[in-house]
């Protein structure tokens, strides 16, 4: 017979997936070392900064909605 799985269990995987999501930016900085190091390396800085700001750009706006998500959410919950 098959068990309706726990709450517990559930919530391992919640903590596991997010953990999972944390960890993507922590990967992905090692890319972008190498393209920083590449462009620094031409003599033009200016472009290195740019592609550097246009990463960080591209990386915060997710997190950004997805925080502004869960505030709407909890509000609306809230009331």
């Amino acid at each position: 017979m098959m068990q309706k799985p726990s709450s517990l269990s559930a919530r391992y995987r919640l903590v596991l997936t997010i953990g999972l999501f944390m960890l993507l930016p922590i990967m992905s900085e090692a890319q972008c070392a190498m393209c920083r190091a590449v462009l620094e390396s031409e003599g033009n800085t200016s472009v290195a900064e740019g592609i550097n700001n246009g990463i960080v750009y591209l990386m915060a706006i997710p997190y950004i909605l997805i925080g502004a998500l869960f505030f709407f959410i909890y509000r609306k919950l809230k009331s």
